[in-house]
């Protein structure tokens, strides 16, 4: 499941966020991870001496709630085993045939702080595929895209929120150019696009209950977050990723919202 690869995991996201050579501050094209990544401790340059000692990292917290989708058949079983679900040959869900999850998560920040940095209404999207055995905690690829409005100083914040938050390592991390990003939700339908849908979509529907409140799992952790509300289950009509070199897109697979609470304490107390 998740969570025992996430524990097992031989690398962080910050690795390959934080050590970068991207720029992520603005729309000046993709990235990819370290040009020096998997460098042992011994083999970096020493510090001159009298060299100030480096500030302590900022403070961070993050409270936000996700659109998410994913080619999985509902409820996403990787919550559950170390590998995703079999697509076969002709999969009613569309996609061609092999062993993934290929997922688009459409976040909006409730609140939140780095440092003295205001969080609060940032909007950014993580597409991906966690590949066909994730039980090392190592996933295939993934991509982030932030809104054109998000600052350069919170997208830093959000970086450092998104490696703890997605404890793993990426075969491939890309920060994509920026897209206007639109976010809605109500209680029984969810609409999330990247460029007006042109780079990515989802529109979720929420599955009818024994009553009209919503079928929502809780108990279960979601990735690193300690907190989160419950996985309200919205079956996807449709999620779409439809740009670089690995575009997809299902029609009827798993699919549900959920607001998920963590903090750079909690990292520190892990």
């Amino acid at each position: 499941m998740i969570r025992d690869a996430l524990s097992r995991s031989c690398g962080l996201l910050a690795a390959v966020l934080l050590a970068s050579g991207c720029d992520v501050a603005g729309p000046k094209g993709a990235a990819d991870g370290p040009p020096g990544a998997g460098m042992s401790p011994a083999a970096a340059p020493a510090a001159p001496a009298g060299t100030p000692a480096a500030a302590p990292a900022a403070e961070w917290a993050f409270n936000g709630t996700i659109i998410e989708a994913c080619s999985c058949p509902m409820f996403c079983q990787c919550y559950f085993a170390s590998k995703p679900s079999d697509h076969g040959p002709g999969c009613h869900l569309g996609g061609e045939p092999g062993t993934y999850c290929r997922f688009n998560n459409a976040f909006r920040t409730n609140s939140g702080r780095y440092g003295n940095v205001k969080l609060d209404g940032a909007r950014f999207w993580v597409a991906g595929d966690l590949g066909g055995d994730f039980s090392k905690g190592e996933m295939q690829w993934a991509v982030l895209t932030f809104d054109p409005s998000v600052t350069k100083e919170q997208r830093e914040g959000i970086q450092k929120m998104l490696a703890g938050l997605y404890p793993v390592k990426w075969g491939s991390f890309k920060v994509a150019p920026d897209a206007p990003m639109e976010w809605q939700a109500a209680r029984d339908r969810a609409v999330a696009k990247l460029n007006g849908g042109k780079t990515a979509e989802v529109v979720l529907k929420k599955n009818q209950g024994m009553s009209e409140d919503p079928i929502v799992i809780k108990n279960l952790r979601y990735w690193g977050a300690p907190r989160n509300d419950g996985f309200v289950l919205m079956q996807n009509e449709l999620e779409a990723y439809r740009e670089g070199e690995k575009p997809f897109e299902f029609k009827g697979s798993n699919g549900f919202m959920i607001t998920v609470d963590i903090t750079s304490k909690d990292l520190a107390g892990a």
